[in-house]
């Protein structure tokens, strides 16, 4: 996790801030869905959130990242160059400015009351408080405004990271439910405080226990609840006056940008490479919106390098991860001052260099399989090319197809073999894909031996090997001439699990990471260690024999957490 939290001081404090409200916000809406099920449940998780949060160092905790997370990003949104920006980072700014506005009442009339006025803020006061009136469609909003700003923020930051893709279905429908359940909580609890309301006797009982506020104190709660708002449109009207500023300081001086694919513009000093492309219309990929974390935004500097201040440590150190030249820059991270000639690497569809749109490529978890047939060279020795030909056309017409059914496709073939990936959404579902083929193939081989025999010809053999980890699809090769392809470590380490199948005299070997993405806890001591070139440290595969009753042998493997093999 250390890479997650590389970048700037301001980076890391906007993040760590975040994760403290974040964190916060899913344990108060889990206790607001707890009155669904039972109030005493509801106000026993409220008193256990609060000896964390009404202490002096749970306050400082959550007020001081309040405080840090708005700050910054209100100093961040005031030094923009330009307010062109994507759709997504647009309505992610445009949610968090609208938090303040709708939290000030709650937490005026919770923990305000409860500091100054000794209001019992627990959650039936609250249900009394907003069931059934127009603040409780405002606070119900700002639910789903905190929610969805989060999510959306722990999203962008983390969308990078091949575990976080490999989880995003389950982790969205989780992230729908935790609302759902909040409000449902908030509807069944507050259906039930009101009807106790209403009685009279439990009314003044209610009043008692709460403390409730009478008209005098509500008049002062809503006098500061305006005050606070004032406050805070105050601080906008500051943020925006400073940009404004910062604006018409910016036009006064503009600098010449030249693109290698023609186009010139001029653009105000101050603002970023990228900003500037923004606000002139110019084409720009920023896959991280601007963050310098993906690379995507990198331009070659063709005339003006020595004019540009150097990269910080930020920018040095992603352009370091992708073996960047010395003349290529972060656009995100430039701020040009004098004229200059750029080459964009990637354009914000996808094209790099004037490609298509697939040849920027694509990180993802998958399944791949390496097969070829045993002792192709001794058995076509003297055969006519036409013959051989025809041998291995017969061959693959006969097995490609169980891969095709599984939702894979052969990505190359290699003389009398080929390689054949299963790009499904999910790690699990792949390598489930993968599994489910090589049964196939091993059942349709079969039937293509049975054939030969038939004909008076001696059957087939073939290795198999299966691996799971993380490839790059994406057009490789001259332009014009560039076939969708796939490479990556996890490609080499597949072609040499196939290349011990001879070795060890099985019909095919399945890494342990696809094993364990599909759900199956071979025991140790039926697995292989496997010594590759390229590993550091031995791979543990499953050795099959004969793969035709795989999903029989499988399940004889109760897949549990005590003993899953874990992935090498």
């Amino acid at each position: 996790m250390n890479d997650l939290w590389r970048g700037t001081l301001s980076t890391r404090l906007r993040i760590s801030s975040g994760l403290v409200l974040f964190t916060y916000a899913l344990l108060h809406f889990v206790n607001i869905g707890l009155g669904m099920l039972s109030p005493v449940w509801m106000d026993a998780m409220q008193d256990a959130r609060q000896l964390v949060t009404r202490s002096i160092l749970g306050s400082v905790l959550l007020y001081g990242a309040f405080t840090v997370h708005i700050t910054f990003a209100l100093v961040k949104l005031a030094r923009r160059g330009t307010l062109r920006m994507p759709f997504w980072e647009a309505v992610q700014i445009g949610l968090g400015i609208t938090i303040p506005i709708l939290l000030v009442a709650h937490l005026v009339h919770t923990r305000t009351a409860h500091e100054i006025h000794n209001v019992n803020d627990e959650m039936g006061y609250i249900m009394l408080l907003l069931y059934n009136t127009a603040d409780g469609w405002k606070q119900s909003l700002l639910l789903l405004v905190v929610w969805l700003h989060g999510c959306t923020g722990l999203h962008f930051w983390l969308r990078g990271k091949a575990w976080w893709r490999r989880y995003l279905p389950a982790l969205t429908g989780a992230a729908v439910l935790v609302p759902a359940f909040a409000l449902a909580g908030f509807l069944v609890e507050g259906r039930r405080v009101k009807a106790q309301f209403s009685d009279p006797d439990a009314r003044e009982a209610m009043i008692d226990r709460f403390n409730f506020p009478d008209r005098e104190t509500f008049a002062e709660l809503i006098t500061l609840t305006d005050q606070m708002g004032w406050l805070f449109g105050a601080i906008m009207a500051l943020v925006a006056l400073a940009y404004l500023v910062k604006y018409i300081r910016a036009r006064q001086q503009s600098v010449t940008i030249r693109y290698h694919s023609g186009a010139q513009i001029n653009a105000p000093r101050g603002l970023t490479l990228l900003e500037m492309s923004r606000l002139r219309g110019i084409p720009h990929a920023a896959l991280c919106g601007g963050r310098g974390r993906c690379t995507t935004c990198r331009v070659v500097i063709e005339e003006g390098l020595e004019l540009l201040h150097p990269p910080s440590e930020a920018e040095a150190r992603s352009l370091a991860a992708v073996g960047a030249e010395p003349n290529t820059r972060l656009a995100c991270q430039i701020k040009p001052m004098d004229p200059m000639t750029v080459m964009r690497v990637f354009q914000p569809d996808g094209r790099s260099k004037n490609r298509g749109h697939a040849s920027q490529g694509e990180e993802k978890e998958l399944a791949l399989l390496f097969l070829d047939m045993r002792g192709f060279t001794a058995r076509t020795t003297g055969q006519l090319p036409y013959d051989v030909v025809f041998l291995l056309n017969r061959f693959f017409d006969a097995i490609v197809p169980s891969i095709n059914a599984q939702g894979g496709t052969v990505d190359k073939y290699l003389g009398d073999g080929f390689l054949a990936v299963f790009e499904l959404p999910a790690s699990d579902s792949s390598a489930h894909a993968a599994l489910r083929a090589i049964e196939g193939i091993a059942q349709a081989l079969a039937n293509f031996n049975a054939t030969l025999a038939r004909e008076g010809q001696s059957p087939v053999a073939i290795g198999i090997g299966a691996h799971l980890g993380d490839v790059v699809l994406g057009e490789i090769g001259a332009a014009g001439q560039a076939p969708r392809t796939l490479i990556g470590d996890t490609v080499n380490t597949a072609s040499r699990i196939e290349g011990v199948t001879k070795e060890f005299k099985v019909q095919a070997f399945v890494s342990a990471p696809l094993l364990a993405a599909a759900g199956h806890a071979v025991p140790q001591d039926q697995m292989q260690a496997l010594d590759l070139r390229g590993l550091s440290s031995p791979l543990l595969a499953w050795p099959v024999q004969e793969a035709s009753d795989l999903s029989v042998q499988l399940a004889r493997f109760r897949s549990n957490e005590e003993t899953q093999v874990p992935k090498s």
